[in-house]
């Protein structure tokens, strides 16, 4: 089996600390555990979990190192991916993790005790909500999302919280340019820009994934995010 150690600096050139090692291995192991209990994720060998959770949340290193992560929020990380990962190898990021289903967010305060991380929170808020507190509007370095909706959607729940300047990443599958096309005017309105779309490959993984990364470009009219459940039912376009 192939450890995450080997994983990281083959595929992506990082190197992890012994600290850091040891608290992907409390992670996972954590997370197999839970997994007994509750649906966390469908993922539940140790070989997918380190390359499907750990290292796929690890391919944003390259990217939001291009802006300095000092503040980070995470929405519908599910079981904390990809934000706890990047927060074990960015030990000074503020994270916040948004997730509104209590016993995935309950795993997250959990991993975030026991691995005795720092300056992390987790919100059950909907993005909806969040997105118009003023402690969180606009105040983001970089905002990222896996697997949460289809990019008109969750743009509009990342871009109001990044503050001009700042980074939208979403992780994505096949469908990543696609969507980037149709989320055209969203990204508009919502005062992003598309910047770039990077292919990410997965050892042992056939199907395509795909880092869609916007930058923040102008301020978001205050009317974004709409009230819960409108993005989903009425996508900008």
């Amino acid at each position: 089996m192939t450890d995450l150690t080997s994983l990281a600096n083959t595929q992506l050139g990082i190197k992890l600390s012994a600290a850091q090692q040891e608290a992907f291995a409390v992670y996972e192991q954590t997370l197999l555990e839970w997994n007994e209990k509750f649906n966390l994720t469908a993922i539940r060998d140790l070989e997918s979990i380190r390359i499907k959770h750990f290292l796929d949340s690890l391919t944003c290193i390259p990217e939001i190192k291009a802006i300095a992560p000092n503040r980070l929020i995470d929405v519908g990380t599910g079981a904390g991916f990809p934000g706890i990962p990047l927060k074990i190898l960015f030990p000074g990021m503020q994270l916040t993790l948004v997730e509104s289903v209590g016993k995935k967010a309950g795993f997250c305060e959990h991993v975030v005790k026991l691995l005795h991380l720092e300056n992390v929170k987790v919100s059950t808020l909907r993005a909806e909500e969040i997105g118009q507190l003023a402690e969180h509007r606009e105040k983001y370095d970089w905002a990222i999302a896996r697997a949460v909706a289809a990019l008109p959607v969750l743009l509009e729940y990342l871009i109001p919280l990044v503050r001009v300047g700042g980074g939208i990443l979403a992780q994505k599958g096949e469908s990543a340019h696609a969507e980037a096309q149709t989320a055209e005017k969203a990204s508009q309105l919502l005062g992003g820009k598309l910047d770039h779309i990077t292919q990410v490959n997965l050892p042992g993984v056939v199907e395509d994934h795909f880092l869609v990364v916007y930058k923040k470009v102008a301020a978001t009219p205050a009317r974004y995010p709409r009230r819960t459940g409108v993005p989903s039912k009425t996508p900008l376009s």
